[in-house]
């Protein structure tokens, strides 16, 4: 608990003959450990662990360890932390200690580990931690003899294979930990014979049993000793089975995280001395029984992430006195206690996201003084906020009650100093913004009716912050310059508000900001130029304002840049050519609704994470660059992964205009693979290479000078599900193709120079109006008014009747010749070589067989067809 600077452990430290205790943890010592204290015959407890979270980092490592071996009085031994990657010897020497009883490696990197030992010498040894390391093989068989183990932690690992049977043969093993690691397989049956088991922790690895499997297993011994049991994300199924309750001395069960499914048995009751329940994030369902009222030494109750339904009252809480975590978020759990209810408990967490509390207010929170943490997100409350509430959270450093219907003011909040993360998101708050605590990280105000401006001082007085969002709001004038200061922020969402002015130009590269949204408000004037300076922006969202300007060339600087949007805007100029030589990382392009003009510029298609591009509603002339046939990421669906900030989780949104409509998409923005040209002033054919995009969701050409036919190979493009090539100056037939775009959910070809008859067939049948066809007078058919069959002389076509008929009397006429040249093709050969007749016949037989179905079955299409038109 010192900070020596990074020196080494001085050798002469190795002379004090005598020692028998030597701490140096977290004292800034490093280096390499001095094979000098291997003269320290006297030791019994050596700790050089070096804590990263107490003192500055000055790893330790050490070389050949065969010196550890002369400490022939060691009792205790902690080296975690230090590196092992280049250490030798270690197991060798720690096995010649004849008195060993603790023995800590945890995180030393070490990497392998011998698979058997020659001897096992580790009589005394009690504890021994290996966890979190890079050991990569099978279990170690020398374990198993380590006879007196109590402690034995092997967790964070890359152990591989099956658990042996031999560690059944640990008598005295208290606790075992095999958490995180890649074992598969059951547990050993002998596990029943560990008699002094009191914690076992399997989480993270692959059991993959159902859970009556293990009924021996956890029977005899372990049955009557077994405290902690942790089976924790290891894929287990199966309905909660009796014996896990008679399991009468355990004190923690953690399943969470698995396939675990059914009800939860009244029998859990039984379980009187459980402490910690932990089984979220199953497949559970049905009611909670009200058995657990019996549970009265349970602090934690996890049952969150389930499909849990009903109603919970006070019988069920009646006897929880010690209750501190509550966790049910995510089930269709209601909770109806009587107005003046008082719990028996004082919780410190409670998450009921999701369960209904409403509507009313619950009163029964105000008893609660000791929370820390809490969670009524989408609760149902339909109701006023009370003053209380306010007070109550004076200790809690994180809430959210977002997306219920609570009105009122918030009044200042300067009180709350423990506050970390406060969301009241989608609710009905009003009136101005209050001030909030210094050490806030995390604020969501979005969605709700908070008015007047953003107050310079509001923004000065939480420098820590990492999110903040005012999105959807009715605030009004400009973006105060103090938001450039907030170095820490990686999230600032100012959308959907009233905000005017400009955006403030004074950001610089101290600033963390990763996520930035001013859309849709009233700002005006142009791009700042400072705005790139933020090297660690990647997503901008500028869309849906009065910006004006070109785009600067200081947007070069946004290397890292994932979205650009700044649709909805009077910027002008041309489509800089330098996006497609710097903005590598470009995935969304939305520059829609605004006034460039010129070329599209063809190097935008080195783009090759680019998914979306909307250049719509501009004044873009010339033609469709080839190159824009080698978009990559167009020939595959898109993926647009959410980024973690250390608070929540930000998801992008963006308004899409696709199937003929402008949506605010969130969620499935990452499936949003699209090409919209429409509306500017390109010309020339369509170019074949745009079939190879065969991962485009939505492709849009409406509203140009675009000639020639519609591609035929258009049908290669099998992810699409908006087609829009209206308003333009195509000619010729719809390609039949377009029959196969099995996911198509859009098509518009109107107004266009299309004639002929219009295919039949899979997806075309679905689109029933007739107006996505209007302004092609050569067109005939379905849904048309305009029959074929007027038309045959001009166009020549033939309607569906003519048709079937020709395909009747082909068929009927064929049938004859066949008949004849098959018959003598036979007998003749026959004739010719009688060594053939066996195998002539049994082919003929074979043949005749089929002919006969395929015939039965051609006639009776044939018939139901005609009988289906004539009806």
């Amino acid at each position: 608990m010192n900070n020596f600077g990074g020196i080494s452990i001085p050798e002469f430290m190795g002379s004090f003959h005598n020692l028998q205790y030597l701490i140096l943890s977290s004292a800034g010592l490093g280096g390499l450990l001095p094979h000098q204290l291997g003269n320290l015959s006297n030791l019994q407890y050596l700790d050089l662990y070096n804590d990263i979270f107490v003192a500055p980092v000055h790893e330790f490592s050490i070389g050949d360890a065969l010196w550890i071996s002369h400490l022939s009085s060691l009792k205790h031994l902690n080296l975690n932390s230090v590196n092992f990657q280049n250490g030798t010897h270690w197991l060798e020497a720690l096995n010649m200690l004849p008195s060993i009883v603790e023995i800590y490696l945890s995180d030393c990197a070490i990497q392998s580990v011998p698979l058997s030992l020659p001897h096992v010498n580790f009589t005394s040894l009690s504890v021994l931690d290996l966890s979190d390391n890079l050991i990569n093989s099978t279990m170690p068989s020398w374990l198993s003899n380590i006879s007196g183990l109590e402690h034995l932690d092997l967790s964070y690992n890359n152990l591989q294979g099956n658990i042996p049977p031999t560690f059944g043969n640990l008598a005295s093993l208290e606790e075992l930990n095999f958490n995180n690691n890649s074992l598969q397989g059951g547990i050993p049956t002998s596990f029943k014979n560990l008699c002094r088991l009191q914690n076992l922790i399997l989480r993270a690895i692959n059991i993959s049993k159902d859970l009556l499997e293990l009924d021996e297993i956890f029977s005899g011994c372990i049955k009557m000793s077994l405290e902690s049991l942790d089976l924790s994300e290891t894929n287990i199924r199966g309905q909660l089975p009796e014996w896990l309750f008679q399991l009468r001395k355990l004190k923690s069960l953690q399943l969470e995280q698995n396939l675990i499914s059914g009800p939860i048995p009244v029998s859990i009751g039984q379980l009187a001395s459980l402490q910690e329940l932990y089984l979220g994030v199953n497949q559970l369902n049905e009611t909670i029984p009200e058995s657990v009222w019996w549970l009265s030494q349970l602090v934690v109750l996890d049952l969150g992430h389930n499909n849990l339904e009903g109603v919970m009252s006070e019988a069920h809480f009646g006897n929880l006195t010690e209750l501190k975590y509550l966790i049910l978020s995510s089930n269709s759990l209601a909770l109806k206690v009587k107005s003046n209810w008082i719990p028996p408990f004082l919780l410190e967490f409670l998450w009921m996201g999701s369960c209904k509390l409403g509507p009313e207010f619950p009163a029964w929170l105000q008893s609660q003084i000791n929370i820390f943490e809490i969670d009524m997100s989408n609760a149902s409350i339909i109701d006023a906020m009370p003053n209380w509430f306010w007070s109550l959270i004076s200790t809690a450093g994180s809430v959210s009650i977002s997306g219920n219907q609570i009105s009122g003011h918030v009044p200042n909040l300067l009180h709350l100093n423990n506050l970390i993360e406060l969301d009241l998101s989608s609710n009905y708050f009003e009136g101005p913004l209050p001030y909030f605590p210094p050490g806030l990280e995390l604020l969501d105000l979005s969605n709700n009716s908070f008015s007047g401006t953003i107050s310079l001082d509001i923004i000065m007085n939480m420098p820590d912050l990492l999110y903040l969002s005012f999105s959807e709001n009715n605030l009004s004038g400009e973006i105060p310059f103090s938001v450039c200061q907030l170095q820490a922020l990686w999230v600032l969402d100012l959308s959907k508000n009233m905000l005017s002015g400009e955006i403030p130009n004074c950001w610089n590269n101290s600033s963390s900001i990763k996520d930035m949204d001013f859309s849709s408000n009233n700002i005006s004037g142009v791009i700042p130029e400072t705005i790139c300076s933020i090297e660690s922006l990647l997503s901008l969202h500028l869309g849906s304002n009065s910006l004006s300007g070109e785009l600067p060339l200081s947007l070069k600087g946004c290397t890292k840049l994932v979205l650009l949007d700044a649709g909805h805007n009077d910027l002008k100029g041309e489509i800089p050519t330098w996006i497609g030589e710097s903005l590598t990382s470009l995935r969304f392009l939305n520059l829609r609704s605004n006034m460039l003009d010129g070329d599209i510029p063809p190097n935008l298609s080195k783009l090759s994470a680019l998914q979306f591009i909307d250049l719509a509603d501009n004044k873009l002339s010339g033609s469709i660059p080839r190159s824009f046939g080698n978009f990559t990421a167009m020939k595959v669906n898109g993926k647009f992964s959410s980024r973690m900030t250390d608070a929540t989780s930000y998801k992008e949104q963006m308004l899409v205009t696709t199937k003929g409509q402008t949506q605010d998409y969130k969620k499935s923005l990452s499936l949003m693979n699209i090409l919209d040209l429409s509306d500017n002033n390109l010309f020339g054919e369509v170019l074949e290479e745009l079939t190879s995009l065969s991962g485009l969701f939505s492709l849009n050409l409406s509203g140009n000078y675009f000639t020639g036919e519609i591609i035929e190979n258009i049908s290669k493009l099998q992810q699409l599900e908006s087609l829009d090539l209206s308003r333009n100056n195509f000619s010729g037939t719809i390609p039949s193709g377009l029959a196969a775009l099995t996911y198509l959910a859009h098509l518009n070809l109107s107004y266009n120079n299309l004639s002929g008859e219009i295919p039949l067939g899979n997806q075309l049948l679905t689109f029933t109006d007739p107006s996505i066809y209007t302004g092609n007078p050569g067109l005939c058919g379905f849904p048309l008014n305009q029959s074929c069959k007027d038309s045959e002389t001009t166009q020549g076509q033939s309607n569906p009747d003519d048709r079937d008929e020709n395909e009747m009397i082909w068929f009927y006429t064929s049938m004859a010749p066949g008949f004849v040249v098959g018959f003598w093709a036979v007998w003749g050969t026959l004739i010719l070589n009688k060594n053939w007749n066996l195998y002539y016949f049994r082919f003929i037989d074979n043949m005749l067989d089929k002919v006969y179905v395929f015939t039965v079955l051609k006639v009776s299409r044939i018939r139901k067809r005609c009988c289906s038109e004539q009806g």
